[in-house]
């Protein structure tokens, strides 16, 4: 006979016991308990972030400074800001020496992207596997990198018209665009205070512009107020088309393998880029001055 007890979700067996000395012919029924059942547990439950992990274990609000991955992060966060700010400066050199052709300045970028990872997926798929990555799946891969290529434009083509401070502190729109992309599709949620410095970060975007229009603060550089609120809004739809392609690549770093991805934005987007080129970047090239200086710059850009 088997019975169960609904409350601990245990499952006892019960036997006869042998006759005892008192009761010589008669059998006692005792319990054997099998092993307890677990129920009612929440599985989602137990999935936390590393954070909430760490915070949970060490008991503090800020117990996420304390781990190794957090340094990890914080040095290579310094090295993209470092590349970020450097690509800038050339971009501004680069404008100094009536040189502005934002198109094909990032075109090698994208050349020697393909080359690197193009290479290596070729490598680890063969020409047919990759052939039908090309057939299924290259549709998200366009779409990636002419997002991708267009924020390197824009933003580019705003050193024409505005400052490097400006088009700097726009390009930060890119981390509102990323946290509206992914609340809206990936269903991220965030933070009370992580929306709070969104909208502060929105709010110093539209008082920076503003200030640019009203007191034209580049024209000692011999731009006018409104060729800097047009760099201006070219900043900050390239800081716009650079949030959408993070996230959309984020998507597929997630699903795909990394060398493949980035293989696929250095392929389509060069082929993006230089009809780019071709058609926007035609009369640039004609005014614009090629030297040794042009040169280092290009290449330091690159």
């Amino acid at each position: 006979m088997d019975g169960h007890d609904g409350k601990s979700g245990a499952t006892e067996h019960y036997t006869p016991a042998p006759a005892g000395k008192d009761s010589p012919n008669s059998t006692e029924v005792r319990p054997v308990h099998g092993v307890p059942e677990v129920t009612g547990i929440n599985e989602d439950a137990a999935a936390v972030t590393t954070i909430e992990e760490v915070e949970a274990s060490k008991k503090g609000w800020f117990a996420y400074f304390k781990t190794r991955d957090f340094y990890i992060v914080l040095l290579l966060g310094q090295v993209l800001a470092l590349s970020v700010t450097s690509t800038n400066t050339f971009s501004s050199l680069l404008v100094a020496q009536n040189t502005s052709i934002p198109a094909f300045q990032t075109f090698f970028v994208y050349v020697l992207l393909n080359i690197i990872y193009t290479s290596f997926t070729l490598y680890r798929y063969g020409f047919k596997r990759y052939g039908r990555l090309l057939l299924k799946d290259g549709w998200k891969y366009v779409i990636l990198s002419f997002l991708d290529v267009q924020g390197n434009y824009f933003t580019v083509l705003a050193y024409r018209y505005t400052t490097i401070l400006s088009a700097q502190l726009i390009n930060f729109f890119a981390i509102v665009t990323v946290v509206i992309v992914s609340f809206a599709f990936l269903h991220v949620r965030y933070h009370i205070t992580q929306v709070a410095g969104i909208l502060i970060c929105i709010g110093g975007v539209g008082i920076l512009i503003g200030s640019d229009h009203i007191t034209g603060a580049t024209s000692s550089d011999g731009i006018s107020k409104g060729n800097q609120v047009k760099g201006d809004l070219f900043a900050l739809l390239g800081a716009a088309c650079y949030g959408g392609s993070n996230v959309v690549e984020e998507f597929l770093v997630s699903k795909r393998p990394l060398y493949e991805v980035v293989g696929q934005i250095g392929f389509w987007g060069m082929i993006w880029n230089g009809a780019q080129a071709g058609i926007f970047d035609k009369k640039q090239f004609q005014t614009a001055t090629w030297n040794a200086k042009v040169g280092g710059y290009l290449t330091g850009y690159t």
